[in-house]
């Protein structure tokens, strides 16, 4: 019997206890969202403070550094790569091929009048011409749909 009524007093003194603490906190404004704020901030910085977590973060930076430097390699390889093969005879060839289309096409305009001009005037009167061998009425669907 003694033995239940210290555990009674002790359960009231702890409630007591408890109620002083709630009261207090409201004094000095501390409010349960306030709290858990400063449980998380304070769980982040041991977190971080942690030796896994500092080196998980060293070997993410030096992957982060490979790879970028890795990527600045290849860049330069693919632009050497680039330049080797517009140096290459085979482009050099084809390149002459280009020239050598553009030089004729700039030389026999559409119509056969006016010979030379630049090649945007070459598409354009080509361009032109073809606009008007089309008829401008005339829908690309209209035939399939008259056949039903």
């Amino acid at each position: 019997m003694q033995l239940e009524e210290e555990i009674s007093t002790l359960k009231q003194v702890l409630a007591a206890k408890e109620k002083h603490h709630a009261e207090l906190k409201q004094k000095l404004g501390i409010t349960p969202l306030g709290e858990l704020r400063q449980n998380f901030c304070r769980s982040w910085y041991d977190m971080q403070s942690s030796t896994a977590y500092r080196k998980t973060s060293e070997t993410i930076s030096t992957a982060g550094q490979k790879t970028s430097a890795a990527l600045s390699n290849l860049g330069t390889a693919i632009s050497r790569k680039f330049g080797d093969m517009r140096n290459s005879p085979s482009f050099r060839s084809f390149e002459e091929k280009v020239e050598s289309t553009v030089s004729s096409l700039k030389q026999s305009k559409v119509g056969g009048a006016n010979s030379g001009g630049s090649f945007e005037e070459v598409l354009s009167s080509t361009a032109h011409a073809s606009a008007q061998e089309t008829p401008t009425n005339h829908h690309p669907l209209e035939n399939s749909e008259r056949t039903c």
